[in-house]
């Protein structure tokens, strides 16, 4: 039996489809009939050649939600159920090793060094060859942490949780706003998306979004926004004075930078007041570099600036919970699905940003 998957075999080209042999299943391992793929931004700089991770030939995609076709022994869900043909499921898209001092000691996952991600750092070409969600089956690792979904759950609905979901649900459990404090997000991506959602759910009362789409910008306020700000209509000091303004010249408590780029960071640093917090969790691969002055930025205001990486299967949960609470909602940031066969198509609509969220159908 043979599946159809869209591999990337050279940077910035047209991913190219192939016909994989399906192999003979491992003890532990599932055989998953993809159902909906997300398109993820990161997916968008692995396309481009700027994440150091990456392995070619590949095949992309590392949010998917898909139906059980086959398994080799007994396997668990999260909550204990066991699996079953025709089983719809969703995955934790992160296996780490469970054993070294960052999973063993410090009982952070995240940060494991043997951490396996299939549709980023595992090559088609390296059983079991079908290692990304860009296909018509994938063949999950049998490290993987699986949920079943829902009777009548949208797939699509829930791809973003395992990636930009699942890491603003790291960030907030890093730095969690107080009831009634000012939040501010920069990048109204999924993952900008996600953290103004979070921002809400812990208490925030003013939620300030910043970026360069409108249409994105028009979401965030359906995700609870109280504020937006065009960066192209409203300039850096200005969008620094409106802060000031609604903060009694403070600056918010605490500002999430999602877009994964120094200036970005940066602003985030001189937008924060004395004694808040910048959640850095837009930074999937180099974003570029500023001058840092660690006197003004960080020690004379007393600042807390948090780095996020990733994230692990608690996290997954927590944005699936999220997600399943309100699904009507989250079901708007999908605003493009495409066949499978037009996966180009749609990597292009992500790029140029015309979409908020695409996802395949295959």
């Amino acid at each position: 039996m043979k599946a159809q998957a869209y591999v990337l075999e050279a940077f910035n080209e047209p991913l190219t489809a192939r016909e994989i042999n399906i192999p003979n299943l491992e003890p532990g391992q599932v055989l998953v009939k993809i159902k909906a793929a997300g398109i993820c931004g990161s997916d968008l700089h692995i396309w481009q050649g700027e994440d150091p991770r990456v392995k070619l030939p590949m095949i992309l995609g590392h949010e998917g939600v898909g139906e059980v076709a086959a398994i080799k022994g007994k396997k668990l869900t999260v909550e204990g159920e066991e699996l079953k043909e025709g089983d719809l499921i969703f995955w934790n898209r992160g296996v780490s090793c469970g054993h070294c001092y960052y999973c063993a000691v410090l009982r952070e996952p995240s940060l494991c060094p043997n951490r396996v991600v299939q549709g980023i750092n595992i090559a088609t070409t390296e059983p079991p060859y079908l290692n990304g969600c860009y296909a018509e089956y994938i063949i999950l690792q049998p490290g993987a942490d699986i949920f079943r979904v829902p009777v009548g759950v949208d797939p699509a609905v829930l791809v973003a949780a395992s990636c930009s979901g699942a890491t603003a649900a790291h960030g907030f459990d890093l730095v969690r706003p107080e009831p009634g404090d000012t939040v501010v997000v920069i990048g109204p991506g999924p993952l900008g998306l996600f953290a103004v959602a979070f921002a809400r759910a812990y208490g925030a009362t003013t939620v300030i979004v910043s970026g360069g789409s409108k249409t994105r910008l028009e979401m965030g306020q359906q995700f609870g926004a109280t504020v937006t700000l065009d960066r192209h209509e409203v300039q850096d000091e200005e969008r620094r004075q409106v802060i000031l303004d609604l903060t009694h010249g403070r600056g918010a408590d605490l500002v999430v930078e999602a877009a994964g780029n120094a200036a970005a960071l940066l602003e985030a640093i001189t937008l924060v007041r004395p004694g808040g917090a910048v959640l850095s969790m837009g930074f999937g691969q180099p974003g570029g570099t500023f001058a840092f002055d660690g006197y003004q930025h960080l020690a004379r205001r007393n600042i807390r600036l948090q780095g996020v990486w990733v994230s692990d299967t608690r996290h997954v949960y927590r944005a699936m919970a999220m997600i399943l609470a309100q699904p009507e909602l989250f079901a708007r940031m999908i605003t493009h699905r495409f066949p499978l066969a037009r996966v180009n198509e749609a990597l292009e609509v992500m790029a140029c940003k015309e979409a908020v969220k695409a996802v395949l159908m295959p």
